[in-house]
């Protein structure tokens, strides 16, 4: 059991990360992918996944980030550093910067359980080359393994954001914190992990804590080993649902809600919709649809009239954008 202690001063600092943390989603998939979980649900994620790799690349450019993140067990804090609530690169940057003395440390802790490959060592030792070779093998890693399945994922902490909001405003920190039931316990200024793997007090001593939702967070909560870091506690949000493993998913939701979608809105201003995910003018509207300038501005102005796109004039250009709203619709 996980034993967290908050004063006053914590419940206070105590907040909800604001968007899927993508170094957590990488590290906990990389779990997922290599245990032996018969979770229906990641499936077809699973076997998608094991494919992409086999085509990507060999198996060498990824056998030292997989033995830093073996299934079970310990894994080093260095790899999830508070710095990627600020995205992808901001991580990847921290990961690249950490202290050799933290990697010897990190690493020495893993070495007592895991075999390790030799380049573990000129790890340890901080080599720049060897930083960035790893964090190299996490970047062409999230292409095939998270890239293509974000939209679901980031939709599914989006969902459980929106839950904890309503228990904060309802309830306030403690009410948030009750919220985390059954797998957690609050009470009295205290909250119980309870199938934490070992038995762990974490006093938060006025810094609060960092509450993340993941999409590949299995049954259990986790949180970092060296208490001197940031407090944070990832925990595992409803998947609502499988991963669409089908080519070019891209960050798209499953086939069937592009379906109910289109089914809303109509077949075409579904699409105008889709193809302005990025930002699209008129004229691009019409091209990628096969359809005239006239009608991509006439169904751009419905769907900006419905508060689902935003459109901007630039000289002799009007460029199209979704509002949350048109992206909500999008993802959900």
């Amino acid at each position: 059991m996980l034993t967290i202690h908050f004063s006053e001063a914590d419940l206070l600092r105590t907040r909800v990360a604001p968007a899927a943390d993508p170094l957590w989603e990488l590290v906990l998939s990389l779990h997922l992918l290599q245990g032996r979980t018969r979770d229906p649900l990641m499936a077809n994620w699973r076997r998608g996944v094991a494919s992409g790799l086999r085509r990507e690349t060999a198996n060498e450019q990824f056998r030292l980030l997989f033995a830093l993140n073996p299934p079970r067990g310990y894994f080093p804090d260095f790899l999830t550093p508070y710095q990627s609530l600020d995205g992808f690169e901001a991580g990847l940057d921290a990961v690249r910067s950490t202290p050799a003395p933290l990697l010897h440390r990190d690493l020495t802790v893993l070495a007592e359980a895991n075999p390790l490959p030799a380049s573990a060592a000129a790890l340890a030792r901080g080599e720049p080359e060897v930083l960035r070779y790893l964090t190299d093998s996490m970047t062409q890693y999230r292409s095939v393994a998270i890239d293509p399945y974000w939209g679901r994922i980031r939709a599914a902490v989006e969902a459980d954001r929106a839950v904890r909001a309503r228990a904060l405003l309802d309830g306030g920190t403690e009410g948030l914190l009750a919220s985390l039931r059954p797998g957690m316990r609050w009470e009295s200024g205290v909250l119980q992990v309870m199938d934490y793997p070992n038995r762990r007090e974490l006093h938060l001593d006025g810094r609060g804590l960092l509450l993340v939702p993941s999409f590949f967070c299995a049954r259990t909560p986790v949180a970092l080993l060296d208490p001197a870091l940031p407090p944070v506690l990832v925990y595992p949000a409803d998947r609502l649902g499988g991963l669409d493993p089908s080519p070019g998913a891209g960050d798209r939701p499953a086939g069937g809600g592009r379906e109910a979608l289109a089914a809303l809105l109509g077949r075409t201003r579904a699409a105008v919709l889709e193809v302005s995910d990025d930002g699209a003018t008129t004229s691009e509207v019409a091209r990628r649809l096969h359809i005239s300038p006239a009608a991509a501005s006439q169904h751009t102005a419905v769907l900006r009239n419905a508060g689902l796109l935003v459109s901007r004039r630039d000289r002799n250009t009007v460029l199209h954008t979704l509002t949350p709203l048109g992206r909500a619709m999008l993802d959900a």
